[in-house]
């Protein structure tokens, strides 16, 4: 048995992703084939919910899967092919940022190395650091810097999430060029990690080598779901699939476990401050 279904447009005349193209493939096989989600699942020896989301496109789900599906049908290696290309596309597709899935989070765990996280930067210290992409002008840089601070709400308004963040000690290192706005920036850091939903560990040199080589950024919905973002100097990777989550998972708690506990950190950062702040004369006596 073949299919015909995989070239076709959305209902709106756009072309389908290749994600939505195998999700839709999957749908109209089973429609034709006449089965149920719980034959289809009897069949393939899947669950019937992970199978409702592969053919709804909430999930790609794995490879093994696309070719057990493909012996149900008898399609050869169509729906293999199909995953592949989806797997690729999701590889390939343009970032178009977190701000949207942050809204909705219910928990942001992130891994710094080369600059303050996001939510924990203060105005003068994102201005600095969205200054080293060279924006075109003063203005583009303000739109960035607002934007930027604007994700912030997430983290201090109302509705606050829980947030926890490892800094690796290259990161408090690495000063900002003008010594107020690193001085601000640490009194910032000192102040923000007393608040009940924010943790912080410094991730010190001490620690040695670990799995994650870049910025990893998880975050966490309320339904029980985790998305992962990593970053490097020139681009980003969104990963949704959970058995593609999981590892960046282990990795991320592996290395919390190594690094300095909340109150150690904090330590750490007054320790900084002190080193930073200008000298106090002694007092006359």
């Amino acid at each position: 048995m073949t299919s015909r279904s995989s070239n076709r447009k959305g209902a709106d005349g756009e072309w389908l992703s290749a994600r939505m193209v195998y999700a839709t493939e999957l749908a109209v096989l089973r429609k034709r084939s006449g089965m149920t989600l719980v034959q289809l699942a009897g069949l393939c020896r899947y669950e019937q919910s992970y199978l409702h989301r592969l053919e709804r496109g909430q999930r790609l789900g794995t490879v093994e899967a696309a070719a057990a599906l493909d012996r149900v049908y008898r399609t050869g290696t169509l729906l293999v092919k199909l995953w592949r290309l989806a797997k690729r596309e999701a590889k390939d597709r343009p970032f178009l940022g977190l701000a949207s899935l942050e809204v909705n989070a219910v928990g942001i765990q992130e891994y710094a190395i080369s600059a303050v996280p996001y939510l924990l930067q203060t105005r003068a210290y994102a201005e600095e650091q969205l200054l080293t992409a060279r924006p075109r002008s003063m203005e583009e840089l303000d739109a960035q810097v607002r934007s930027q601070l604007r994700r912030q709400d997430r983290l201090m308004g109302p509705n606050s999430l829980h947030y926890r963040a490892l800094i690796d000690e290259a990161v408090l290192r690495r000063k900002a060029r003008d010594p107020k706005t690193w001085v601000g920036q640490l009194e910032h850091l000192v102040k923000v990690v007393k608040r009940p939903d924010v943790s912080l560990h410094v991730v010190p040199f001490g620690t040695g080598p670990h799995h994650i080589r870049g910025c990893l950024e998880l975050i966490l919905f309320r339904d029980g779901h985790t998305v992962a973002y990593t970053q490097s100097s020139w681009s980003g990777h969104l990963i949704e699939e959970p058995e593609d989550v999981e590892p960046l998972r282990l990795a991320y708690d592996l290395l919390r476990d190594t690094a300095l506990s909340p109150v150690a950190s904090l330590d750490f950062l007054r320790t900084l401050l002190d080193d930073e702040r200008p000298l106090r004369p002694k007092p006359a006596v």
